[in-house]
């Protein structure tokens, strides 16, 4: 679209360039490959295997590769790369489960505190 029609200003950002929508970037999907989670604090590094001959990595993909060289955090890739968590998870997804990636879950086992539960549902109940 051009200008001249009246729409194409809407998909232009005259400092960032084409406007792409963050569905557009992972193809309508909202959840990543292979039921994946990624944690904000867990760490991803790019593995150095080349992309099989099926998977065809776009731009996106080969930012997160290339920012992943060295360990980083999931949440400050999400801040580096500028794109929606949602998004990055998704993208991330793809890359791990293609073995581009490796994640490095700092999840531990969730401890489950009774008195703390207890005082939260007071809490809760008082209101």
């Amino acid at each position: 679209m051009t200008s001249h029609d009246g729409y194409g200003d809407r998909w232009f950002d005259r400092e960032a360039g084409p406007v792409v929508r963050p569905y557009a970037l992972t193809k309508g999907r909202t959840l990543p490959s292979g039921g994946a989670t990624f944690g904000l604090i867990d760490v991803v590094i790019a593995t150095s295997e080349r992309p099989p001959a099926h998977f065809r990595p776009g731009p996106e993909h080969r930012r997160i590769l290339n920012m992943c060289r060295r360990p980083t955090p999931i949440v400050d890739l999400t801040s580096e790369i500028d794109l929606p968590l949602g998004v990055v998870r998704v993208l991330l997804g793809d890359l791990t489960s293609e073995g581009m990636l490796r994640v490095l879950s700092t999840q531990k086992q969730p401890v489950t505190d009774q008195r703390l539960l207890r005082m939260v549902l007071d809490g809760l109940e008082s209101l």
